[in-house]
């Protein structure tokens, strides 16, 4: 079996060596030769609006880890590798952003009217509840990611918090209040 250690010679792997050694301009080369690839993948996976956002957070990562570059492997393949991460990061980012919404739309059912759970369900750009999130309280942001991300029940999170469970329930019911409110 023959193994393949031998540095690939290539015009990528050139450009990566300047990369590596903080060469932008090579980089900017990089990223003009392969960015239309990149978007036509995340295209081809199902990603509408957020196909160049996933692309520039892939040439983010292949900046970032430039130094982790052998090259005894393609580019293309090291910026695949790095591709697929990106997009793997934004499916589990997807699924806790409807595990959040329907959570919170579950919540507000119960304890408010449906009108607001409606509104927090037809918010549907993870930006804005991301930033009515970062916008909590700290003990409030932690029930609720607590709750909805880490899908524990209230005793558990006041176990955790070293809170009352009684307090658990109202930094909940205060959190969700403050969401509807931004979110709407």
């Amino acid at each position: 079996m023959e193994e393949h250690n031998e540095p690939v010679i290539d015009e990528d792997s050139e450009l990566m060596a300047r990369v590596q050694k903080g060469d932008e301009r090579a980089f900017a080369v990089l990223v003009n030769k392969h960015q239309k690839k990149i978007v036509n993948f995340f295209l081809r996976s199902g990603v509408q609006s957020d196909a160049e956002d996933l692309t520039q957070q892939t040439f983010l990562r292949l900046y970032r880890y430039r130094d982790r570059y052998q090259p005894t492997a393609k580019v293309t393949t090291f910026l695949f590798l790095l591709t697929r991460q990106v997009w793997i990061d934004e499916l589990r980012r997807r699924e806790r952003f409807d595990r959040l919404t329907s959570a919170l739309s579950a919540e507000l059912q119960d304890e408010t009217t449906s009108s607001a759970a409606d509104e927090v369900a037809a918010a549907d750009d993870w930006g804005d509840v991301a930033k009515a999130l970062a916008s909590l309280p700290e003990g409030q942001r932690l029930v609720v990611e607590l709750g909805v991300y880490q899908e524990l029940p209230y005793a558990e999170i006041a176990q955790i918090l070293g809170v009352p469970e009684g307090t658990v329930k109202s930094r909940m019911f205060h959190a969700l209040a403050h969401l509807r409110k931004k979110l709407s």
